[in-house]
Order: structure tokens, then sequence, then C-alpha cells
């Protein structure tokens, strides 16, 4: 079995920030409700830089050593089928090598970002509790 360097309780918290990142609002949504003028303002609040569960997240990831950011790259790789599990070390040596201190960026703009991490833990034999949020 791998051994990863990243914290379970680390993984469980950004694979339910990024859930919760993924389900909110776009920032236009022309369609979102009879009052098109008070609803796009929830709208734009609800996927602002100043969202909750996106800070949440971002701080979650930008917390992270270097070698744990490289790691949640390759996991997020593995989740999504660019590797499967078996090319782990060569998913983990991809992800250094494109390793450049932006990785919070790229991973919150990874659709299902959430799903990719679990998918990736799965690939590897690798279970999770569950966050909950206390």
């Amino acid at each position: 079995m791998i051994e990863l360097t990243n914290n379970p309780g680390n993984l469980a918290f950004i694979i339910a920030k990024a859930r919760e990142y993924d389900v909110q609002v776009p920032a236009v949504d022309e369609d979102s409700g009879s009052n098109p003028g008070d609803d796009g303002d929830i709208d734009i609040l609800a996927a602002s830089r100043d969202n909750p569960a996106r800070r949440e997240l971002v701080a979650a990831i930008r917390s992270l050593n270097e070698d744990e950011r490289i790691e949640l790259l390759a996991l997020m790789w593995v989740g999504r089928g660019d590797f499967d599990a078996t090319e782990w070390s060569d998913a983990l040596s991809t992800a250094a090598d494109r390793h450049d201190g932006h990785e919070a960026r790229y991973l919150i703009g990874t659709p299902l970002l959430g799903d990719y991490i679990e998918d990736g833990l799965d690939a590897l034999g690798i279970e999770l509790e569950p966050y909950e949020n206390e």
C-alpha cells in the first residue's frame, strides 16, 4: 500500500470543501429567478473570491507543504484518469516537474476536484473517513 505524505484529515477537508465549492451558483445566471436584478446580486456574491467555501479551499491547499501539494496534484490526476494507480510514481514526478507554486489556482479551477481526489485515493486503495463539519 502507498504511504501518503498528506494527512488524511486534511485530504478529507479539501475533498469536502472542493465539493461545496463545486455546487456554488455561477456568477452569471440569467435564468436564476423571477427578479433578475435581485437574484443576480446573490449569484455574484455566491461565486466571488470572497466566497467562504472558496476561501477555505484555497487556504487549505496553500497550507500544505510543497510535497503535499505535489501529492495532491498527482492524486487529482490519477482520479481524473490522466494516470492509473500503477503509474503513481510517474504522476508524482510529473506533478513535481509542473509544480510552480500556483497549485491552488489550478486545483480550484478543476471541476469535480473533490471527486477526482477521492477517485485517486480509491484507485490507490486508500480510504478516508469523511470530513464532518462540527
